[in-house]
């Protein structure tokens, strides 16, 4: 079977892809690569940035410089820092040189485009003043919103706003109780179609989706191949169930059967008996 959620599947070796004689073509994966100068002169910038931020700490030291950033009172000096004051080195010194470029308040559907707040800042990005005017469409590389459901307007929004008139706004209880619906089930099939396989497993979006149920699905004397760029709530997931965890090359074919051609033939380690399971964790989007 396989499990989809989270833009995450989980495959069985049981039941093999319909699709994989696309995999029989040697795998080439290609990056561009940084040019030297480019490379060199990125490691020089944050160089020099970092000499400069030292001596600015040196300044706010002796008080030549005033220090803007939160710091406790001389008063609680006795008691255990709540952070080493070098921890707070890159924020204090390099990202408060250039942070207007994050946490930019918006006043819109963070769609596509959306409309983003002015502000100023008149102590080198310390503090920010609104100055009343709006930014018009900016490009948004900023969302989760992959499929355009943010948007208030188009086909997601009116397709929500049916569902919401038949269905009601959620079914407050789990699947296993009363809250399974024709549609979850006509979900899971469109996903077991588009995936080639037996059946699949729809859940709700959320951390604990992965991290909760791969403990359910492998245990002790199973096996999990995980691909090396898999979310953090996977990893988790894997550790959480006590199965020996092994990691293939990201989206690379070649590589996971490798491995799984290992496990098949060797099975456990010392005892070199089957194992249990052999769960294959991939993400459906990588980002």
């Amino acid at each position: 079977f396989k499990c989809f959620s989270y833009s995450t599947v989980f495959q069985n070796q049981d039941v093999p892809p319909s699709n994989c004689s696309l995999y029989k073509k040697p795998f080439l994966e290609y990056y561009e690569e940084t040019p030297l100068l480019v490379a060199v002169l990125t490691y020089m910038g944050y160089g020099i940035l970092t000499i400069f931020g030292y001596l600015r700490d040196f300044l706010r030291h002796w008080n030549i410089e005033k220090c803007h950033v939160a710091r406790e009172r001389e008063e609680q000096k006795d008691f255990v820092p709540l952070y080493q004051d070098f921890e707070n080195f890159y924020t204090r010194n390099l990202y408060m040189r250039i942070r207007d470029n994050w946490n930019r308040p918006i006043c819109s559907v963070p769609g596509a485009k959306m409309d983003v707040m002015e502000r100023v800042s008149h102590d080198y990005n310390w503090t920010f003043e609104h100055t009343g005017k709006v930014v018009k469409d900016v490009i948004n590389m900023g969302s989760y919103n992959y499929l355009g459901f943010a948007e208030n307007t188009g086909a997601c929004a009116d397709a929500a706003v049916e569902c919401t008139k038949k269905y009601g706004a959620g079914v407050s209880s789990t699947r296993s109780e009363i809250g399974n619906l024709d549609i979850h089930e006509e979900l899971e099939q469109l996903v077991a179609r588009f995936l080639g396989v037996e059946s699949s497993m729809a859940f709700g979006m959320g951390f604990a989706t992965n991290s909760m149920n791969i403990p359910a699905l492998t245990g002790k004397g199973c096996l999990i191949l995980s691909d090396e760029l898999n979310h953090a709530s996977l990893v988790l997931g894997a550790r959480l169930s006590g199965s020996t965890i092994r990691v293939f090359k990201h989206n690379n074919m070649q590589s996971l059967e490798k491995l799984l051609r290992d496990a098949i033939v060797n099975g456990q380690p010392r005892t070199h008996r089957p194992w249990k399971k052999i769960l294959i964790l991939v993400e459906g989007i990588y980002r």
